[in-house]
């Protein structure tokens, strides 16, 4: 009987190794996969100036694209780069910062509305937070 009991404890604590294993070797994965996803989002977003938009069943997934954007691979011989732009055009030729002040000025409006009617305001001053942080990673004052 005593055999059986031993078999089953060696047979149990095996189990439990082999869980530890596949719980790291699952987490692993699952950072990769979503350091891949998060890599072509930005990427998608880069190329394209929208968005790319998870599945419909995932609804948790958000990102924030870096404050700096990651430099695309150059061919044999990199051409000359043409002078950055000065502070007001950057910002007049970024459609999301454009986008985000306009957001940003149409809920100032919205919390100013709320207060004088005497609503609820938080949600309002949430959202105007982030989008003035959205702003300032972009690196324009909000």
């Amino acid at each position: 009987m005593s055999d059986v009991i031993s078999d089953y404890q060696q047979w149990k604590q095996q189990g439990e190794s082999l869980k530890a294993q596949a719980k790291q070797a699952m987490e692993s994965r699952f950072r990769e996969l979503l350091s891949e996803a998060v890599s072509i989002a930005e990427e998608y977003q880069a190329d394209f100036g929208t968005p790319l938009k998870p599945p419909s069943p995932v609804t948790a997934f958000r990102f924030k694209a870096s404050g700096k954007p990651k430099a695309k691979k150059a061919g044999k011989q990199a051409a000359a780069k043409p002078p950055a732009p000065t502070e007001q055009e950057a910002q007049k030729a970024d459609p999301k910062v454009a986008r985000l002040q306009r957001q940003l000025a149409a809920v100032r409006k919205k919390l100013e509305d709320a207060k004088t009617a005497g609503k609820p305001t938080r949600p309002m001053e949430d959202r105007m937070y982030e989008i003035e942080d959205e702003l300032r990673l972009a690196g324009q004052p909000g």
